[in-house]
């Protein structure tokens, strides 16, 4: 197994490429790059420290959800005081939802600093919001809240949290609907059909039938995507009504 201390090390030269894309990527100056090259290795790598426990970014992973969690609700708190405790948890949620979070990543092409042995293309979309959590996690270590404050407005609040488009962002089709369903008594039914599509790829195929009338069908490569496109597909012919449910809600 590779060790931090012979490959990660924080006194590394100041002109380094990755540490003038951290930098850029950052807008002010890492004190400790090592920290930020343990938040883009992949557990793959085997990378552990002198200690001998594992090094990647799977640690600040866990502690940059709490940290964009907490520094968006706050946002939240005190753009809208007459948000109630539903309303405000329904807005951060949208905020980071893992769509969303995978969106930023992509965006800002945090993969292309990953420190892996497998393939970029290998893994699933989740990846870019992992890593863009990871680095999260590795701002506060560094510097602190008030710098991972800072980085979460100039990277997420100011371009994406937009109240009034958040408040008409849906997470996600197939909880709406379900829930538009429960609350005015339709019966609902999500059933897979078999797929004989010719992909090398295995797909699922899924029906979704309302009051035992078929208002949804799609296909995907998992089951909960494909529940979740039928359910999209479902609501824009319903979507007068469950509109105006949501907006009750």
């Amino acid at each position: 197994m590779a060790t931090f201390k012979n490959i990660f090390n924080p006194r590394a030269p100041k002109d380094g490429g990755f540490f003038l894309a951290i930098k850029e990527l950052l807008g002010f100056n890492p004190k400790d790059i090592g920290i930020y090259q343990e938040a883009f290795t992949h557990r793959s790598t085997n990378t552990t420290s002198t200690q001998g426990h594992a090094q990647n970014y799977e640690r600040m992973e866990f502690l940059g959800d709490a940290m964009l969690s907490a520094i968006i609700a706050a946002h939240l708190y005190n753009k809208v005081p007459g948000g109630d405790e539903g309303y405000l948890t329904k807005m951060r949620s949208k905020v980071v939802s893992r769509e969303h979070l995978n969106e930023l990543g992509r965006d800002l092409e945090l993969t292309k600093h990953v420190k892996t042995t497998v393939p970029i293309g290998q893994f699933g979309v989740n990846i870019h919001g992992n890593v863009f959590e990871a680095l999260v996690g590795a701002i506060y270590l560094d510097r602190g809240y008030k710098y991972c404050e800072k980085f979460i407005n100039k990277r997420v609040i100011e371009p994406y949290v937009d109240i009034e488009k958040l408040e008409g962002k849906v997470i996600s089709y197939k909880s709406l609907f379900i829930e538009w369903c429960q609350k005015n008594k339709h019966q609902f039914k999500f059933s897979v059909y078999e797929d004989t599509g010719n992909d090398t790829l295995k797909h699922f195929g899924v029906k979704l039938t309302l009051d035992s009338k078929l208002v949804g069908k799609a296909r995907a490569t998992s089951k909960k995507k494909a529940e979740e496109q039928a359910a999209k597909r479902a609501y824009y012919k319903l979507q007068e009504a469950i509109d105006g449910f949501s907006k009750k809600s």
